[in-house]
């Protein structure tokens, strides 16, 4: 299906490439959607692979463009970056803004179930088709994704790799709520977007999916040891265990003195991009 052309919000040179915000009209959310996208140098004669970037609780689009530092290494790569908000906007609904950590900026990146979150939280649907329909139609880029994020969304990234075989040749994360249906943040989630059946949260637990993915990419993972979040929201070791179980590729790298902030992300982001742009790159 052919989707009109995003509105330019904003643009800078950076890296002798562009970073860019747009807004468009979005079917899938029934809101107007904004995105930022880092386009390297490479793409102004050439078609470049993509990563996507899913970011964590109160973030919008802006956050990893500004702190991550991500653009100087994707330039070297000629890998193009994109970055969607965290959740629909100026829905008004009743709550979405009381609380951190759910409603506004914290979509979880699920298709939620339950009215009224289901008119316009679909944010699984966004991020896996029509935002990347949308850029390879409009950007030059190839149809090669890899996706990443952090927080809440690294559990978004997992889940989008897990459930879609294919679609992504690389996954990572860094400090992911890897098991949110045994969280505070999952179960608060989920019981407002999905409602008290805990056996459909599964369809959205990375620890879950794990155990009957059709695909094994390694999945990459950086974690600060001084996270405050990692033992009651983030779980690692269930993830660890997880894929220990099924037989799946973890690289779970633990990382001493480091917290949940985006000094964090900037310190390890071009491992992660390197990684990615080796599977981006393969023929």
């Amino acid at each position: 299906m052919t989707q009109a052309a995003p509105e330019l919000v904003a643009s800078n040179k950076c890296f002798d490439g562009w970073l860019k915000r747009y807004k468009h009209s979005s079917t899938t959310t029934g809101t107007e959607m904004v995105f930022a996208i880092y386009l390297p140098p490479q793409a102004q004669t050439q078609p470049v692979p993509v990563l996507y970037w899913l970011s964590g609780l109160t973030c919008t689009d802006e956050n990893f463009m500004q702190k991550a530092g991500a653009q100087r290494v994707a330039a070297e790569l000629g890998v193009a970056i994109v970055a969607p908000d965290t959740s629909p906007r100026d829905t008004d609904l009743p709550g979405e803004h009381d609380s951190y950590d759910f409603g506004s900026g914290a979509g979880f990146y699920v298709n939620a179930t339950e009215t009224p979150w289901s008119a316009h939280y679909r944010m699984y649907d966004y991020v896996t088709d029509e935002l990347p329909a949308l850029i390879e139609q409009h950007f030059p880029v190839t149809p090669k994704r890899a996706i990443s994020g952090h927080s809440m969304g690294g559990h978004g990234a997992l889940i989008c790799a897990l459930k879609n075989p294919g679609r992504y040749v690389s996954v990572s994360a860094f400090a992911p709520i890897s098991n949110p249906i045994n969280c505070p943040w999952g179960e608060k989630a989920f019981s407002g977007y999905l409602g008290t059946d805990r056996e459909a949260w599964k369809a959205w637990d990375s620890c879950e999916l794990i155990a009957t993915a059709k695909e094994r990419l390694l999945i990459l993972v950086d974690q600060g040891e001084a996270d405050d979040f990692m033992q009651e929201q983030l779980k690692p070791e269930a993830l660890k265990a997880a894929c220990a179980s099924a037989g799946h590729q973890l690289e779970l790298r633990m990382r001493p003195g480091y917290d949940h902030s985006y000094f964090f992300i900037a310190s390890f982001i071009e491992d992660h991009l390197r990684h990615h742009a080796r599977a981006l790159k393969q023929t």
